[in-house]
């Protein structure tokens, strides 16, 4: 958890064009390649010290543009493209070595009454607390990304049916579903809850994708990496909190597939939509 809210304690450098400047950590992640989701949150949190609190984000998209190296500090620039009476738009660029790689655009909105209605949380789940943690399905694995994994992620996931770290157990089914929390109490401001979920939301999606092919994270030769990602607030709730992470792969094709998610919380109040394009190549 320290990790996770230093990452999302940007630095205001002072340096002004005409573009708002942050600075942020990289993450240790075992592969060496700065983690998407960090990345992700930390321009939503850059865009977000450009705006009055009251006006929340409800949409973001963005693209993945090279792999950063968690060796080295990202640079944000957030450009205030418009600012209406209701809605804002701010375009965050991440840089590290003066290239970009992340480039996304967020919307954001005061509060306002208006229609209401939302798709059904999916029933006759087990609940995550009668599920196995991520840490007891990679016990008897002693590897630095499981280590990593097991331990040092500051989310808690709990899979349904199972996760496809080291296999795919079951019927190659394109969709399956992921309890989530984080591992210890968030402060109380919404804006980080907010930056966490986008954080989580890059963790799995794209194992519905793996899971319809058979394919695990332990496959020799496979090759996963996210292309773009758009997301949609709908609701506010904790990310301290267990919410149900629905996840489903409408197509694959070309070395790409997209995935689209559904985040619950334990009500059954739709919070958020998540879309994914990510390159998954099979070993050849």
């Amino acid at each position: 958890m320290a990790g996770l809210l230093s990452a999302l304690d940007l630095t205001d450098t002072g340096a002004r064009t005409n573009e708002d400047i942050f600075t942020g950590p990289s993450q240790w992640m075992p592969q060496g390649r700065v983690f998407g989701g960090q990345v992700l949150a930390q321009a939503l949190v850059a865009a977000q010290r450009t705006l009055a609190e009251d006006r929340i984000v409800h949409s973001m998209h963005g693209y993945f543009l090279r792999p950063g190296d968690i060796n080295l500090p990202i640079t944000f620039s957030v450009d205030r493209i418009h600012d209406g009476r209701s809605f804002s738009t701010r375009r965050t660029q991440a840089y590290q070595d003066g290239v970009p790689i992340l480039s996304a655009i967020a919307s954001f909105q005061d509060e306002d009454a208006g229609l209401d209605h939302q798709i059904e949380m999916p029933d006759n789940l087990p609940d995550p607390e009668s599920l196995p943690t991520t840490a007891e399905s990679l016990a008897s694995l002693d590897h630095p990304v499981a280590r990593y994994w097991a331990s040092e992620r500051p989310f808690d996931m709990r899979y349904v049916p199972s996760p496809i770290f080291i296999s795919v157990e079951g019927g190659h089914v394109a969709h399956q579903a992921v309890w989530l929390k984080s591992v210890g109490p968030m402060p109380a401001d919404m804006n980080l809850h907010r930056a966490a979920l986008a954080y989580a939301s890059d963790y799995s999606i794209l194992e519905s994708i793996m899971r319809r092919h058979g394919l695990a994270w332990a496959t020799p030769g496979i090759k996963v990496a996210s292309l773009d990602h758009a997301m949609w607030w709908h609701r506010e709730a904790r990310v301290d909190e267990w919410l149900l992470y629905v996840q489903e792969s409408p197509n694959a094709i070309g070395g790409r597939g997209l995935s689209l998610g559904r985040i619950f919380d334990r009500s059954g109040r739709l919070i958020a939509s998540v879309a994914q394009e990510g390159m998954v190549r099979p070993p050849r």
